[in-house]
């Protein structure tokens, strides 16, 4: 989202895969409102902007997950937690799943962050995988540097069928079968996630590469974000 200095704001999305290893793999998937004033009616993965208080909120992390040195390329070296803790909140807030484990918060919790630890949970980002990177084309009321982590469905801390606690943001929340995914009105960035996605099925893991689409004034820039190591908690 461009703010009121002209910037694109910086982004998390969740790409959650239900039964990876069946015969009918799911993903969850939303659908954004008519009135919204980014891709209305479009169906999309949960996620969101990062906020001021997600760089100060410890995520505890494996060592096979994405690095934060290639979060980072091109970006502030600082922003990787943000993004991790991004997608955590994101996911909370607009399907009420919890990627977490129990656990008291140390100190002081951020606004944005009171609903997430009043369920008695820290976030995690074990098996959070970083597998894809976009920038929204020029032209958009709004425009996002949107990182997308994939997940297995098995990792959530909460019942992946009970979205009561959910916001408004999304409506019609459900798992939807990858093979009946070409009914729904996908952005374009969305499709070749899933795309990706479904052709490394039943992997959940982070890829050798990263894909990167560059949206600037003159042109659409490809790149692919590359070198694995471990991720620092």
């Amino acid at each position: 989202m461009i703010d009121s200095a002209g910037r694109i704001r910086d982004a998390a999305t969740v790409v959650l895969i239900r039964d990876a290893a069946g015969p009918s793999p799911r993903v969850l998937m939303g659908q954004r409102g008519a009135r919204a004033a980014f891709m209305p009616n479009k169906f999309v993965f949960p996620g969101g902007a990062v906020d001021p208080g997600d760089a100060g909120v410890a995520v505890t992390a494996a060592e096979t997950e994405p690095d934060r040195s290639r979060l980072a390329q091109n970006a502030a070296p600082a922003l990787a937690r943000a993004l991790l803790a991004a997608a955590i909140r994101e996911l909370w807030e607009e399907t009420g799943q919890i990627l977490g484990r129990p656990g008291v918060w140390p100190g002081p919790v951020p606004a944005d962050w009171r609903s997430f630890a009043a369920t008695g949970h820290l976030p995690s980002a074990e098996g959070l995988a970083f597998i894809f990177r976009a920038i929204t084309p020029p032209g958009r009321p709004r425009r996002f540097d949107a990182r997308f982590f994939l997940a297995d469905a098995a990792l959530l801390a909460t019942n992946p069928d009970d979205f009561s606690r959910a916001s408004d943001e999304l409506a019609h929340l459900h798992w939807v079968p990858m093979s009946d995914l070409k009914r729904l009105d996908l952005p374009f960035i969305t499709q070749v996630v899933l795309a990706e996605t479904a052709a490394r099925l039943p992997d959940l893991g982070a890829p050798e590469t990263v894909p990167f689409f560059r949206n600037n004034d003159e042109d659409l820039h490809f790149q692919r974000l590359g070198g694995r190591g471990p991720l620092e908690a």
